[in-house]
This record gives C-alpha cells, structure tokens and sequence, in this order.
C-alpha cells in the first residue's frame, strides 16, 4: 500500500497540473479566480467535495430559506457562481451563492420551495436543521460578471440570488440599474438590502399589485456597449431575450434546461472502451441509453445542472444542452443526460 503522506502529496500534485492545465485552456478574466479542482477523472478536471456545517437555516421571505454553511478556508468564487448541494437523501441541487465572496469562512445560499418540483426544494426546507454536516462541490461559475461599459439586471424570484453579489461588486462609477419582479413582495428575498444598496436604480414589480413588468419600457434607452443579465423563469428570460437591442450583450442562467435546437432525433452512440455501440432512440437520454450497458454509470441531477455524468467526447458534433460546462469542457465533453448528438452518431470514452 502507498504511505498516506505520498498519497496525499501526489493528490496534491495532480490537482496543481489540473488547475494549470484549465488555465492554459481557458480564457479567465483577470477578475475572477479559478474554481477549485479535484485531480482529473478520466482526463476531466471536477469541482471537490468539501464537508461543511449548516449553521443557518432561516426563512427569509414566503417560501425562501437562506442557508448558511461554515468550513476553514474555503475556495473562492466570484459572483455568478453556485454550488452543488449534496442532499442527505442523495440529490444533489445547485443554488446560487448569495454571500459575500471575500469570505472564505463560510457560504451562503437560498433556496426557493418548489411545490410540484422533483423532492430537493422540499427537503432543503423541511430536512436540513442547523448542525448538520452536508456535502458541497464547487464554487463553478457559468455566470461571470463582465466587464461593460453600463448594466441593466432583470431578476425574477429566486433569480436575484446570483445578482445580488454582482451588484455588491460593480464599481462606485459603474452604471447600472436593475429590476427586481415577483409574485408579491413578501415572496421576494433581499428587498431591503437591495433598496439600501440600489437607491433609485431600483424597480420593484409586484404581480399581485402591478401585473407585469413593463419591459419595454426598460429597454427603451439601452445603447450598445450595454451588458443585459436576467435570472428567473423560462418566460422572464424568453422576454427579455427578445427584447435586448442590437449591440448589448445579454447573459442568462437558468433554472432548468434550455430549449432542444434541434429536436430529439434517435442516434447512435459507441463506448470506446468496451467496444458496444448503443441505440439512442428520440425522446431518451444518452444516459439512460448508455446505463442499459454500463448499469453504475454516475449520474445524479439528469438536467445538465451537477455535472456527476459528464464524459469525453472521441467523435461526433455535440447539442450541447447543459448550464454548467464552459465553452473549453464543451470542446471535448458533454453532459450525457440532457446533451445529444448533433447528427447520427457520438464515440465516448466509456
């Protein structure tokens, strides 16, 4: 057996080849710092795992609970940024981090109650109590806040969690303004920070109050040079997008996986290593396909959120479908549950 000290060391080694070989493949602004990594698996790097302790767990508006979560020096991240949560009972969920990112004390996150979701929202709010211990993976961002010569912010709900530290870390001279929609002001988190931080460039839009936002209204005076980010439902972004003018740069995150580009044709897909080939008919994933053959196959979220199924890509054009990969991991690897074929036929090394 390897002394744990050399084990230890050459974990360690390879997570800094890991970490250099991202930076020399990934373009990073000057302003953010790398995630976190893990040695690689199968030639991918991945976000580690770290145990920390629920220390918060408060209610902050109607159906929103904030978590804190505390460890010593944890990775740092810059706002956009969010972590996958790893539930007691095995799901994993991603939240937005909310807190401030100097801090490497501790995270914090909120979480919306989802009533007809998929079970995490549920357990988030009724499961976890302080002093638990749960697992996180990352920071990973897919949100970064860019450099722009002014910004609008459009969030809805929940959405404002990935905004507010983006606001928190815009220069003193920075313009910007940002609109704040909800079901009812008492559902929506952070109003009164925001109303302390924005000032007037606040707009707060009740629907039980006002109806919807006027979005037309918002765009009427943005210019080119404009960066445009909105967080919140499939119809706020979907609205939004049709509305940023030519020139402004609009960056979205979603709650759930985008739209199929290309529809759901079947294809197939050939594992490398074991030398099958596997039949993807329409309507079902690579990863249930791929899971008939290699039944412990690692997956967890199935909405291309986590990154638990991401593989390497040998052959074939990819319909990227996930939130989470960058466009370097996107180059040579996919996230086979919610990704397919952009043609008859994928080679992954499986």
């Amino acid at each position: 057996m390897m002394p744990k000290a050399r084990t230890v060391a050459l974990v360690a080694g390879a997570a800094l080849l890991a970490r250099r070989a991202l930076a020399r493949r990934v373009r990073v602004s000057p302003l953010w710092p790398l995630p976190a990594l893990d040695p690689p698996l199968s030639g991918r790097p991945r976000s580690r795992a770290l145990r920390l302790l629920l220390t918060a767990h408060e209610t902050i508006a109607e159906g929103v609970v904030r978590l804190r979560l505390e460890g010593d020096d944890l990775p740092r991240w810059a706002p956009g940024a969010h972590l996958d949560l790893v539930l007691p009972s095995g799901l994993v969920r991603q939240y937005s981090l909310c807190g401030d990112p100097g801090d490497t004390s501790s995270y914090t996150l909120a979480a919306r109650l989802v009533e007809d979701g998929r079970g995490g929202s549920r357990e988030v709010h009724e499961q976890l109590a302080e002093g638990m211990e749960l697992e996180v993976r990352g920071p990973r961002n897919r949100f970064p806040l860019a450099e722009a010569e002014s910004y609008v912010f459009v969030a809805g709900g929940i959405g404002i969690t990935p905004v507010l530290p983006m606001l928190r870390a815009l220069p003193e001279h920075a313009e910007w303004r940002l609109l704040y929609c909800g079901r009812s002001r008492a559902s929506m988190p952070f109003l009164a920070e925001l109303g302390e931080l924005a000032g007037d460039r606040l707009t707060v839009v009740a629907e039980d109050e006002e109806g919807r936002p006027d979005l037309d209204a918002l765009f009427t005076d943005v210019t080119a040079g404009t960066a445009v980010y909105c967080c919140g439902p499939e119809g706020l972004m979907d609205a939004v997008a049709e509305r940023v003018p030519e020139g402004a740069a609009l960056h979205l995150e979603r709650f759930a996986p985008g739209a199929p580009a290309d529809g759901d044709a079947a294809f197939e897909v050939e594992l490398r290593r074991t030398g099958r080939t596997v039949a993807v008919p329409a309507g079902t994933s690579v990863l249930d396909a791929v899971r008939r053959e290699l039944p412990g196959l690692a997956y967890s979220c199935e909405q291309g959120f986590c990154g638990t199924c991401q593989q390497r890509v040998l052959e074939g054009a990819v319909e990227h479908r996930d939130e989470l990969l960058t466009d370097a991991e996107r180059a040579d690897s996919m996230l086979i549950c919610v990704s397919r074929a952009r043609g008859g036929r994928l080679v992954l090394d499986l």
